[in-house]
């Protein structure tokens, strides 16, 4: 599994005082990015072939707000041939049990054309080492 810290920020708290659900979305896309940056070669301003995001889910745990320190973890559920499943959970730093959970299908495409590409090279084995054994 991939970890990766995030910040909490002041502005994320709503009038509850707690993170609003739509920035566990912008969680969730930040730990996948960086996953892809420093596990697969990806460079989002020129790889030609790049993510968009189809589908997507998230399961509301329990609450966090600023300025608590968090923990994305990425794992991969499934691989296809232009295609991926992550689940991304959110924790609170030094909590075992996950804050929220993330379940996001990636389809990779020509940067120009947006046709569906074949996963290839250093991107597929990232992906591949994210797995669980089965």
């Amino acid at each position: 599994m991939f970890h990766f810290s995030i910040t909490t920020r002041w502005m994320d708290n709503d009038m509850f005082g707690h993170v609003n659900n739509v920035n566990y979305y912008s969680f969730f896309d930040t730990v996948i990015n960086q996953f892809l940056i420093e596990q697969g070669d990806f460079i989002p301003q020129k790889s030609q072939q790049i993510g968009f995001i189809v589908q997507s889910s998230c399961s509301y745990i329990s609450p966090v707000s600023y300025p608590q320190k968090l923990v994305g973890g990425l794992r991969v559920d499934k691989i296809g041939n232009s295609s991926v499943d992550y689940v991304v959970a959110i924790f609170k730093e030094e909590e075992k049990n996950a804050s929220a959970i993330g379940r996001l299908t990636h389809v990779f495409v020509d940067r120009d054309s947006h046709k569906p590409t074949p996963i290839r090279g250093t991107l597929r084995q990232a992906m591949l080492s994210a797995m669980l054994p089965t």
